[in-house]
């Protein structure tokens, strides 16, 4: 490897991204390396990777090879509320001066249909009507452009694919040893770093090498929830034990069952899914599912292929002999991008260089058709010389064209892996600190009311926001979880910093009227947090203390805050205080209503809100015993994945919640769809039957209907 690195003239790249991530290390910044860069023993040994590819036995020619002319790439990973620091470190450090050696990399949007359209008709002064028309008939047979509508077809064939505007990478980063305005001009977007004027494919043919700085949430998760077990807990977590995690009984069970709910990349529904069914329980299982889940694996097929030859011994001996001894761990189906390149030319006898140019061109990176054509043509001619059948050649070749443009690198599929290994660790042994982490980042596949649900799921004790208990982001103590202010949709940011600065400053507010006495408040501000019961500390009722609040501001924008020499708890209006009639308790369900109205979802059970309490039906912890047969079961639903099958109709898949909080998978085929879709979030009646499929229940739905919500003034 390094004898190839410095043959390339690649040792700079390695450096600076070596300096990059040890910055980030001095800062306690959390990385992940990934792409084929994992690929490199030299980029594990300097700590840019988490992935040793040797224990993988990944090829080192997916990163660098002699035939490969463009420069590498390593995509590195930091923490979104960390990645400007790291940018700004990489323009300080590598610009000299006041000369600019460093720039975000570029990127140009072309015109395409809609937009050719919409900027020609502009030209010809044509209203907005017209144009939407002329873009919406244009390719219908029969249709007749006036004058002005033939120009615009006529020239927006000429301007299609050209370029319209110049755009920011999403997270390259050009550093050239001479000054950049020997390559490019630059500019300055809001930003506030240069742009230059080039893309990546430009940068490539002039020898410039791109930094890829990204970011995501998983890594944010992870830090944030280290700091939480820190500071409830006293305990450090080291989360780089990977090879400890790997063989943690506890993570085993939770990825074989599918309770992987926060976890990076594994969360999702058809991620737990896919887990359950393999029974996945082993870090080479997990790289592969990771992979395996891209569309392009599931769309030829062979995910459903790869589950049955995991789980069937018998079924392996259906592989190809070649492909099965090309690739044995994954039974001889191409799961990799590295697959690609391998089965390119051992099965079909390409050279390295030119099966990587087939991995490239079926990626949509390759500029040249007319390589990529000539080496399509170059397989079959190939195949056929080899004696292999014409039908094995064309499946073989069927397989590559339908996923290699979704497939990940194996490298990165082990990176990701990584890092799931990591949540799932956080999520095993600190599950209120780590999903507090997940809620205080808000990322992940789920909404938030989902990561709290999660929180209830493993004991925590739930409390809404409290005027004297939250702080601005959500926090946890023992296992008693507030809420944080943040989470008030209505409540205004300059508001909670008034509260908060107020709090720290002089104590926790005594009541009401020593609240109001203390923050200059809104009537319409402060009606929000009673509304969400934050002065529930008072002992009084959210009737009396919206009477109370209406009694001290009366209408007014706002009473300006007071010094008072002695603290009166809130007589600071005289000693006027108002008298309140006798009121109703508040209806539960009311109460749901308002925490749907200002948090967005809500805090007790939504099956309170149903209209007719009489439907229950079974519980998903029940379907296993009703396999095969016809159920009805109440589900409040979490989210839907809309698909298409080989005939291109929608069908669905839903993931809902029943009473007890348990999780329901359903499958809606495009005749259910039709006639019964879904109508948003809602808790819903389905009947359907329970089927099974390598261990995993989900209910084949026949009816789905929207149950009626209660209303205050039935």
């Amino acid at each position: 490897e390094l004898e190839l690195i410095q043959q390339k003239g690649f040792v700079s790249y390695f450096l600076i991204n070596y300096d990059i991530v040890t910055f980030a290390q001095q800062r306690n910044f959390y990385h992940v390396g990934r792409g084929s860069g994992a690929n490199s023993i030299v980029a594990y040994c300097l700590g840019i990777t988490d992935v040793d590819p040797i224990e993988l036995d990944l090829y080192f020619e997916r990163f660098i090879n002699l035939y490969r002319e463009n420069p590498p790439d390593f995509d590195i990973d930091f923490s979104w509320t960390d990645r400007d620091e790291v940018t700004n470190y990489i323009f300080q450090k590598y610009n000299r001066g006041k000369v600019e050696h460093v720039a975000l990399l570029g990127s140009y949007s072309t015109f395409q249909y809609n937009s050719v359209f919409r900027e020609l008709g502009k030209v010809f002064g044509l209203p907005k009507s017209d144009i939407e028309s002329l873009i919406h008939f244009a390719n219908k047979e029969g249709y007749e452009p006036d004058q002005f509508g033939k120009l615009i077809i006529k020239y927006s064939q000429v301007l299609h694919d050209m370029p319209s505007h110049l755009t920011i990478h999403a997270c390259g980063i050009l550093i050239s040893h001479k000054p950049i305005h020997y390559y490019t001009a630059t500019d300055m977007p809001p930003k506030g770093f240069p742009l230059a004027h080039i893309d990546m494919h430009i940068a490539e043919d002039i020898g410039l090498h791109k930094f890829d700085i990204l970011s995501q949430r998983g890594l944010g998760h992870i830090k944030s929830a280290i700091e939480t077990i820190y500071q409830n807990q006293g305990v450090k977590v080291d989360i780089r034990e990977v090879d400890k995690f790997k063989k943690d009984p506890k993570i085993k069970e939770m990825l074989r069952t599918g309770h992987t709910i926060g976890a990076f990349y594994v969360e999702s529904p058809a991620m737990r899914m896919l887990l359950s069914k393999m029974k996945a329980d082993e870090y080479l299982e997990l790289v592969a599912a990771s992979s395996i889940i891209r569309p392009g694996v599931a769309r030829s097929g062979m995910m459903r292929e790869y589950i049955l030859r995991h789980v069937d011994e018998e079924r392996r001996k259906m592989a190809h002999p070649v492909l099965a001894d090309i690739m044995p761990e994954t039974y001889g189906i191409m799961v990799y991008q590295e697959d690609v390149i391998k089965v390119a030319h051992y099965f079909a006898g390409l050279s390295l260089g030119e099966a990587d140019v087939l991995r490239r061109g079926m990626s949509g990176k390759s500029r040249s058709k007319d390589e990529f054509q000539r080496i399509r043509e170059k397989f079959f001619s190939n195949c056929k010389e080899m004696g292999r059948e014409d039908k094995v050649a064309a499946e073989v070749w069927y397989q590559i064209e339908s996923f290699a443009g979704y497939s990940f690198a194996k490298g990165h599929s082990a990176s990701f892996a990584v890092e799931s290994y990591q949540s799932m660790y956080l999520k095993a042994y600190f599950p209120l600190e780590f999903m507090v982490g997940v809620v205080n980042n808000f990322g992940g596949f789920y909404h938030t009311e989902f990561y709290i649900h999660e929180l209830r799921m493993n004991g925590a004790d739930i409390q809404a926001p409290h005027i004297n208990e939250s702080d601005y982001l959500t926090r946890i103590t023992g296992k008693t979880v507030y809420l944080g202010l943040i989470h008030m949709k209505f409540l205004e940011k300059a508001t909670v910093e008034k509260i908060l600065a107020e709090r720290r400053e002089n104590g926790a507010f005594l009541g009401l009227a020593d609240f109001v006495a203390r923050v200059a408040i809104s009537l319409e501000q402060l009606l929000i947090l009673i509304r969400m019961t934050c002065f529930r500390f008072t002992g009084k009722t959210k009737q009396e203390l919206l009477w109370e609040a209406h009694f001290i501001l009366n209408k007014k924008k706002a009473i300006p805050a007071t010094n008072e020499l002695f603290r009166t708890g809130g007589l600071a209006f005289g000693n006027r205080q108002p008298e309140i009639p006798v009121l109703e308790a508040v209806d539960i369900r009311q109460e749901i209503l308002d925490q749907i109205d200002i948090l967005e979802f809500p805090l007790d059970s939504p099956f309170h809100l149903v209209k007719d309490q009489s439907i229950q039906g079974i519980k998903a912890r029940d379907l296993e015993s009703h396999l095969g047969k016809m159920v009805m079961i109440l589900g409040y639903l979490v989210t839907v994945k809309y698909t298409r099958t080989v005939k291109g109709e929608v069908m669905n898949f839903g993931t809902l919640l029943d009473r007890d909080g348990n999780w329901i998978d359903t499958v809606h085929f495009p005749p259910v769809v039709k006639k019964y879709p879904f109508k948003g979030r809602a808790i819903y009646r389905i009947e359907g039957k329970v089927t099974e499929e390598f261990g995993f229940f989900s209910i084949e739905v026949n009816l789905l209907e929207r149950m009626a919500y209660w209303n205050a003034a039935d």
